[in-house]
This record gives C-alpha cells, sequence and structure tokens, in this order.
C-alpha cells in the first residue's frame, strides 16, 4: 500500500509564479528596435527603387514605348532600346531554372529523406560551399570548361529537336561533315548552365529546409499504411513542401535574372533580337549595364539606369510573387513540436 507524502503544517504555503504580462524597459527597447530594423528595409528597398526610377525617368520620358521595343543600341544614332538585352535575360534565366529546378529539388529530397546520417552534414556542407564560391568563379568554368564542350550537346539538341524553333540554329546543318562549333558558343544556353549552377545551391537549401519541416506524424502513418519510402514522399513530403519547393524556385529565378559577372564572361554581346538560346550571341540587362557603364556619356547613362530600374522591378514581382505564394501555401503549418 502506497502511503502518502507526509506534509507539514507549519510550512508556507507555495503560491504558483504568476506570469507578469506587463512589458518591462527591455521588451520597449527590443520591440522598437525590431521595428526600426524592419522599416529600414523597407525605407532602403524604397528608397534605392524611387533613384532608380528618378535617374531613368529622362530616358523613359524621351524614348517612351521605343526604349522597350527597340533592341539596338546605339547612343551615337540616338537608338536605345532593351528588347533584346530583355529577351536574352529572360533565355539566360529560364535555361538556368530548367536545368536548376530538377537538380535541386532532386538534392534536397536525398538529403532530407534518403541520405545516411553520417553523410548527412557533409552534403549540406558542400551545397553551402557552392553558394559562397565567387560568380567569378563560376564565370571562368562556365568559359574554360563549359563553352568547349557545350557544342556537341548542342548539335544534338538541333539534331534531333530542331523542329523545335527554340532548339534551331540559324544557317547551320547538325548533319553536315564538319559543323562549325563557334555557331554553339556564347550562347544564352552556356550562360544558362554557369547561372543554373550558381543558383542551385540558394533554392535547394530552402527546399530542403521546408522538407525538414514535415510532421514526423504524418510520415510514419503514411510508411504505417503501407506506402513505399517514395509514396510516402510523394503523398506527404512533395504537397507539405509544395510552398518551400515554389519559393526556392523563385528566389533562384530572381537571382538568375539579375547575375552579371559569368553571363558577362561567358556571352558574346549581341543586341539581335532573337529566341534560340543555343545560338552565339545573347545579352542581359544585367551584363549591358557592367558592359557600358564605365565609358557611358551622361544621356547613355541614364539609359543604362532605366534598364536597371526595369530589371529592379521585374525582380521586385518575382519575389513578392515567391512571398505571396509561400504565405499561401501549407509548408510550416500544424508542424509537430
Amino acid at each position: 500500500m502506497t502511503s502518502l507524502p507526509l506534509v507539514d503544517p507549519s510550512a508556507p504555503d507555495v503560491q504558483p509564479r504568476r506570469i507578469s504580462r506587463k512589458a518591462t524597459g527591455a521588451d520597449a527597447v527590443f520591440v522598437n528596435v525590431s521595428r526600426t530594423i524592419g522599416a529600414s528595409v523597407l525605407v532602403i528597398t524604397g528608397g534605392v527603387g524611387l533613384f532608380l526610377g528618378w535617374q531613368a525617368f529622362p530616358t523613359l520620358h524621351r524614348y517612351g514605348w521605343r526604349f522597350f521595343t527597340e533592341s539596338d543600341w546605339l547612343p551615337e544614332a540616338d537608338v536605345l532600346g532593351i528588347a533584346a538585352v530583355l529577351a536574352g535575360t529572360v533565355q539566360i534565366a529560364l535555361v538556368a531554372m530548367v536545368i536548376a529546378f530538377p537538380l535541386a529539388l532532386s538534392t534536397a529530397l536525398y538529403i532530407s529523406e534518403y541520405a545516411p546520417a553520417s553523410i548527412r552534414s557533409v552534403l549540406v556542407s558542400l551545397v553551402d560551399l557552392m553558394a559562397a564560391i565567387p560568380s567569378i568563379v563560376y564565370g571562368l568554368w562556365g568559359f574554360f570548361l563549359v563553352m568547349p564542350h557545350a557544342a556537341a550537346f548542342a548539335t544534338f539538341l538541333q539534331r534531333h529537336l530542331g523542329w523545335i524553333p527554340v532548339f534551331d540554329v540559324k544557317d547551320t546543318d547538325p548533319d553536315a561533315a564538319i559543323w562549325d562549333a563557334s555557331r554553339y558558343t556564347a550562347s544564352a544556353f552556356c550562360a544558362g548552365i554557369a547561372v543554373a549552377m550558381m543558383v542551385l545551391p540558394m533554392a535547394c537549401a530552402v527546399m530542403r529546409q521546408v522538407f525538414s519541416q514535415t510532421p514526423p506524424g504524418e510520415k510514419e502513418a503514411a510508411l504505417a499504411l503501407g506506402a513505399t519510402r517514395w509514396g510516402m514522399v510523394r503523398t506527404v513530403v512533395l504537397p507539405f513542401g509544395r510552398g518551400g519547393i515554389i519559393g526556392g524556385t523563385m528566389l533562384a529565378l530572381g537571382r538568375a535574372l539579375g547575375e552579371t559577372i559569368a553571363v558577362l564572361l561567358i556571352i558574346s554581346p549581341s543586341f539581335d533580337l532573337k529566341l534560340r538560346p543555343l545560338e552565339i550571341g545573347t545579352n542581359s540587362v544585367s551584363a549591358l549595364i557592367a558592359g557600358r557603364f564605365g565609358d557611358a556619356s551622361a544621356s547613355q547613362l541614364s539609359a543604362l539606369l532605366a534598364a536597371g530600374f526595369v530589371l529592379f522591378v521585374i525582380t521586385l514581382a518575382v519575389n513578392t510573387l515567391a512571398a505571396v505564394v509561400v504565405s499561401r501555401s501549407r509548408s510550416g503549418a500544424g508542424a509537430e513540436a
């Protein structure tokens, strides 16, 4: 028979500790500092946008819509337009995302769901190390390694998919006994490969963090009902991580749109408006600004800032869309402690 503990009647009553809801001085300081830091981010972003818009106004007022529809960049002829560089920017970013998205998704799934615990931390460190590599290193890698080997693969794509306009290369015959490899180098395709390796760690990190927050109870329930590991990933992990997948992809797209040095080292600058990423010659907004900024006149400088303003608006819109998608997704909601 269990005996009850003896209570000393002379001992003082133990009162439960009350949690005070009254804010202290430290709480007020923390709240004000946090609000100031948060507001400063909005102020800085808005200030950058206002500065670029103010500097771009003379060009936009002078050229109007011609600045967005004109392809040539001829300051001496008073002809300035960004249609070609906008198309090149989008092409490079899309090529990069087509390559980076499946690699980032599969890598994030392997690290979070399949990799043994003994090598998981090593793989995470390697992916994070890729994000720390300077962009100029990726540019040199793309110039000396990717471009010499990309011509053969581009020829393969044209030979088998050339009936699709996007895979066609003008004035070339991939089935010829001797084909001109230079027609397939310094292209949006080559630049996109280098940019894909740059944005892959960012997308992979976001996806991996979201996958790791999947409720263990739901995963164990799926396995207990007889699902295979892939069945559990397909029905539980991927639906839960939908927001992380989209958010990581959009963030990577935002960086791909603004990449400069790697693209500038690889491409052969061209102002021809074309939708053939395998063909030599392309350009991007950031590469245009970096290449022409040093010797730009006052009017040309305003045009370069106008191009930067357009890129700023596009990148801001992409990142805002990513934030909206993530906020409306299920990722991170209802996770078990």
